[in-house]
C-alpha cells in the first residue's frame, strides 16, 4: 500500500479532531510523523481480526465500518465520510481490531499510530478532552440505537436507514448523493435483502420515495420521519 503525506494545515475537513488542533502548541511534530494511505474502492482499510495498527481519521472518500454476525453475514454499524474517525472501537482496549473497515469508493485515509496517538493524547490536554468528549458521544449513540432498535419494526428499521443515510450523504438531482446496494442498506438496518426490496416498493407507492434503479430519493424528509416519529429517536451521522 503507498504511502504519502497530507499536510494537516491544509487540510478542509473542519470536523475532524485532529484538524481542530493542528495549530495547538507541541502537535507538530506528531503531524509530521502520521502517514497519509490511499485505498482503492472495495479495499480493506482495517481489517476484522488483524492486529490494532492504530487510529484512522478520513481526509476524502466514503467507508463502510462492519463487523461479522451470526452465520458469518456482514454487519454494516456506520457509514463514514471525510473528517471521521476509524479505529476507535479498538483503541487502547485490544490487541486484535474487532472491526473491519472497508472502502466504497476511492478514499485515503490519515493514520497515527497506536503508541504515537498515546503520546499525543498524554501529551496534549486540549485534544485529550475532546477525545472523552467524543467517545462520551458515541457510547450515548450506541446505547440509544440498541435500546431503540429493540421496539422498532422491519418497516421503521428501513425507513431509519434511508434517514441516516440521506443525513450523511445528503442529496444530488433529487436523489441521495451515495448509491449503495440493497443488501448493504439491509445489513446496516439489520434485516434481509428482501425485506428491504419489499418495504422500499411500499415506499414507493406510498409517495415517500422515490426509485431509479440503485438510487433512492426522499421527496419530504420530514414526511418520512413521521413515519418513525414516535420513537423521538434517529440515527446521528
Amino acid at each position: 500500500m503507498i504511502k504519502h503525506h497530507i499536510d494537516c494545515t491544509d487540510c478542509k475537513n473542519t470536523d475532524c479532531l485532529i484538524k481542530k488542533h493542528c495549530n495547538d502548541p507541541g502537535i507538530e511534530p506528531y503531524l509530521a510523523r502520521k502517514v497519509s494511505i490511499p485505498a482503492r474502492k472495495g479495499q480493506s482499510v482495517i481489517i476484522e481480526g488483524a492486529p490494532i495498527h492504530g487510529l484512522y481519521f478520513m481526509f476524502s472518500g466514503r467507508i463502510k465500518v462492519l463487523t461479522t454476525g451470526i452465520n458469518g453475514r456482514e454487519q454494516i454499524l456506520r457509514f463514514a465520510r471525510e473528517g471521521e474517525m476509524l479505529g476507535q472501537r479498538g483503541f487502547s482496549t485490544h490487541q486484535y481490531s474487532p472491526i473491519g473497515a472497508t472502502a466504497m469508493q476511492d478514499s485515503i485515509v490519515c493514520n497515527f499510530p497506536v503508541e504515537m496517538m498515546k503520546e499525543m493524547l498524554m501529551s496534549l490536554p486540549k485534544l485529550s478532552y475532546d477525545f472523552i468528549s467524543f467517545y462520551a458521544e458515541e457510547l450515548h449513540r450506541s446505547e440509544t440505537k440498541v435500546r431503540m432498535f429493540a421496539h422498532m419494526t422491519v418497516r421503521e428499521k428501513v425507513i431509519d436507514a434511508l434517514l441516516y443515510i440521506n443525513r450523511k450523504f445528503g442529496q444530488r438531482k433529487n436523489y441521495i448523493s451515495m448509491q449503495l446496494s440493497r443488501k448493504e442498506i439491509a445489513d446496516f438496518a439489520g434485516t434481509t435483502e428482501e425485506q428491504v426490496i419489499r418495504y422500499l416498493s411500499a415506499l414507493k407507492k406510498e409517495e415517500l420515495i422515490t426509485l431509479s434503479g440503485k438510487r433512492i430519493g426522499i421527496p419530504d424528509i420530514n414526511l418520512l420521519k413521521k413515519e418513525i416519529a414516535e420513537h423521538h429517536y434517529f440515527i446521528q451521522s
